[in-house]
């Protein structure tokens, strides 16, 4: 039985259409990979299935319950975590206190809050780093921050947007090998990523959009073996790191 189902889901901003009667469904357990060039709708969709938009038209369905209408945090607590594209860490709190707070939802007593917060920062190998302030954070720790928070909220689908962007070469192998654990842990993800090495190393299926459609939903062998999905979205089309 399919964890996330959307059916026609569809985002208009005036004239603008973001996403365009999206349907797929995500299966407990998989990493599915989010592709398409800037603009495309992908992050539109992301706020769109956790909250922050309510669609013009279409359903979404998350373990049996209807998502449209929800708030976020109503999203989140039915087990939805996400990540940002743009990083907001509270930034004069450590990072022990910033994970704590998402902690603090479902775990009010401070003691064992903070004890939850030190584990997650572990997972994301910060736990060395719990008294420091998150404004003292490089960008590829400010990213690792952002998954312990999100992974505070204990979710069961991780919504991760663009985890790799902004990061130098040579800590993405790092959060790769992260995002692997994560799923080893039980987690079902759907990641955001323009760095195709990246997505082809992570994902057991791919998605793309373009323009608010989704034009292809492929597995990574055969997207690898004819460089494109469904004829009209080549990979040369989309940002590639070559740093």
């Amino acid at each position: 039985m399919a964890l996330l189902t959307l059916t026609g889901v569809t985002k208009r901003f005036g004239g603008v259409v973001a996403n365009h009667a999206i349907s797929f469904q995500v299966s407990p357990g998989e990493i599915v990979g989010l592709i398409g060039p800037n603009g495309a709708g992908k992050s539109t969709l992301f706020d769109v299935v956790t909250g922050y938009y309510r669609p013009d038209a279409g359903r979404i369905a998350f373990a049996g319950h209807d998502l449209v209408g929800l708030r976020p945090d109503q999203v989140n607590r039915l087990g939805i975590g996400r990540t940002f594209q743009k990083l907001r860490p509270f930034r004069e709190m450590t990072l022990l206190e910033n994970v704590m707070v998402a902690v603090m939802g479902h775990t009010p007593h401070p003691a064992a809050a903070r004890d939850e917060a030190l584990a997650y920062l572990e997972i994301v190998g910060l736990a060395r780093k719990g008294p420091v302030h998150a404004r003292d954070l490089s960008t590829g720790e400010r990213k690792r921050l952002e998954l312990a928070r999100a992974m505070a909220t204990r979710p069961r689908l991780l919504m991760l947007d663009e985890v790799t962007g902004g990061v130098d070469q040579r800590t993405i192998p790092g959060l790769v090998a992260l995002i692997g654990r994560l799923r080893e842990r039980g987690l079902t993800l759907v990641v955001i990523e323009h760095n195709m090495r990246v997505i082809m190393d992570l994902a057991q299926r791919i998605l793309a959009l373009q323009s608010g459609e989704l034009i292809g939903d492929s597995g990574k062998v055969h997207l690898a073996r004819r460089h494109r999905i469904q004829c009209r979205l080549k990979l040369s089309e989309l940002v590639i790191d070559r740093r």
